[in-house]
């Protein structure tokens, strides 16, 4: 059975490949190598050149393993979504509004 490939949008693609280049960059000024970052990631060094090309075939989890070895930068990792304005717009239209203010006791 082929394996199903994931359609993505041209400006999704345009961010991993930038994701994919800054990951590289921040290598390169570190100069470390990029068989160590590899090895440090327990990725293979071909997995590593995809994620630096921004390859969508790559598990999220490889990227973050990469992200560790290069001291710790996972931490990123928790300011995805972090901020989502749409979502608290939303569930702020679902609250309950009350008609009046309750009793004083």
């Amino acid at each position: 059975m082929p394996k199903k490939s994931t359609v993505l949008l041209p400006e999704t693609t345009e961010i991993l490949e930038q994701m994919g280049l800054q990951i590289k960059y921040a290598r390169l000024r570190r100069k470390i190598s990029s068989e160590l970052v590899a090895e440090r990631a327990g990725i293979s060094r071909a997995t590593l050149v995809a994620i630096e090309k921004g390859a969508s075939s790559v598990a999220i989890g490889c990227y973050a393993a990469v992200l560790h070895a290069l001291n710790h930068m996972d931490k990123d990792l928790l300011l995805v979504a972090k901020d989502d304005e749409l979502g608290h717009k939303l569930q702020d239209l679902e609250l309950p509004v009350r008609k009046r203010a309750p009793k004083r006791g």
